[in-house]
């Protein structure tokens, strides 16, 4: 009988052990054996969180798959911004704008470019239904821009923040547009969500039998253990990163790229792989997936949160990070409109993406 690897259910229950013991046993200061131990059983927990996401998806079929990571995962990028936003007494800090604008940057930059350079060299040139990423680039461009560009030219409150009102528009906006575009991708227009060559109107891989239904129920077990042990280790190693980055003196908002690095790495790994594999669009329904959930998700809970606490939520970016959001749009809509891709534009994006970590450390 076909089961689970047994280490994909060991490594996240000994990785969420050890979370436990660092946060509760090891009193104020982490050691670094420790810490360095953290470190591979976070990798071990990120490639089961894959494991067992494929595994499902195989059964449920795509686009349901996709969907199912990206939420998961960022439900709990979501509650790790709203468990440092509270724990900031000043109420002010920008981790939700420098996490969500670096998952989009490391998305369709970082994994959509090393996805079409992989896939490039390996097949020359691929293709996939150009409809579905016009439209979820079309709501990520229109939310990324209210949310994280807006911000700086309206006057109802100074600076790069939204008065309350203004707030609960965009939370509104981008919950309605997610719900729209979901709708879309699992109902009206799944067809356009699906690998070419698969059956239309059918999600599933027909090229192997689905798992069985024992191997399916211990990975939808292990799924959300092994998501919630790399956001744990993610936030325990995320501390002492962050002070390591302001004693080095670079920007704090590599905290925020860091954050997003870490949580990203199941849906990128799961992205790169399915390339690899020649599945382009089930790869870009993963990437453009979990950009528009972080987006969608994020903004509106820290938005409520903020006013309902009557904390000052920084949105607007900076200058130059405007300029790489504009060029990173607009480089995406001519790279994934045509439906085919090369080599050429995974180039592309990894030069942007690489802009983008050096305007991070020397801004």
């Amino acid at each position: 009988m076909i089961r689970n690897p047994a280490w994909t259910l060991a490594a996240p229950i000994v990785a969420l052990g050890l979370s436990f013991f660092i946060e509760h046993q090891a009193g104020e200061t982490t050691s670094v054996f420790l810490l360095l131990l953290a470190a591979p059983f976070l990798f071990l927990s990120v490639f089961s969180a894959v494991h067992h996401a494929e595994v499902i998806a195989h059964r449920v079929g795509q686009p349901f798959g996709s969907i199912l990571l990206a939420l998961a995962v960022t439900i709990i990028e979501v509650s790790l911004i709203v468990s440092v936003l509270l724990a900031d007494p000043a109420g002010d800090s920008p981790v939700a704008r420098d996490t969500v604008f670096a998952a989009i940057m490391i998305v369709l930059n970082g994994i959509v470019g090393v996805c079409l350079l992989v896939g490039g060299i390996r097949y020359h040139e691929q293709g996939f239904q150009g409809r579905s990423a016009t439209a979820a680039l079309g709501v990520l461009g229109t939310l990324a821009v209210l949310g994280l560009v807006l911000p700086n030219f309206t006057v109802g409150e100074p600076g790069p923040v939204y008065a309350p009102a203004q707030l609960i528009f965009v939370a509104v906006v981008s919950l309605s547009l997610y719900a729209l575009f979901l709708f879309v991708q699992m109902f009206s227009h799944r067809d356009d969500f699906l690998d070419i060559g698969e059956p239309q109107g059918h999600g599933h891989d027909h090229a192997h039998e689905p798992p069985p239904r024992r191997m399916l129920i211990s990975s939808l077990l292990a799924l959300p253990v092994s998501l919630v042990a790399v956001v744990m280790l993610a936030e325990i190693l995320a501390d002492p990163v962050g002070e390591k980055i302001e004693q080095a003196g670079l920007p704090d908002a590599l905290v925020g790229v860091v954050i997003a690095l870490m949580v990203l790495m199941p849906e990128g790994i799961a992205s790169i792989r399915a390339a690899a594999q020649n599945r382009l669009q089930t790869s870009l329904n993963l990437a453009l997936g979990s950009a528009l959930a972080s987006l969608c998700l994020t903004i509106p809970t820290v938005a409520l949160i903020s006013v309902f606490q009557g904390k000052t939520l920084i949105l607007g970016l900076a200058s130059e990070h405007m300029v790489l959001l504009v060029l990173t749009l607009f480089t995406s809509t001519l790279s994934l409109a045509t439906g085919r891709t090369t080599i050429m534009q995974g180039g592309i994006h990894l030069v942007i993406f690489a802009a983008f970590i050096t305007i991070s450390i020397l801004p």
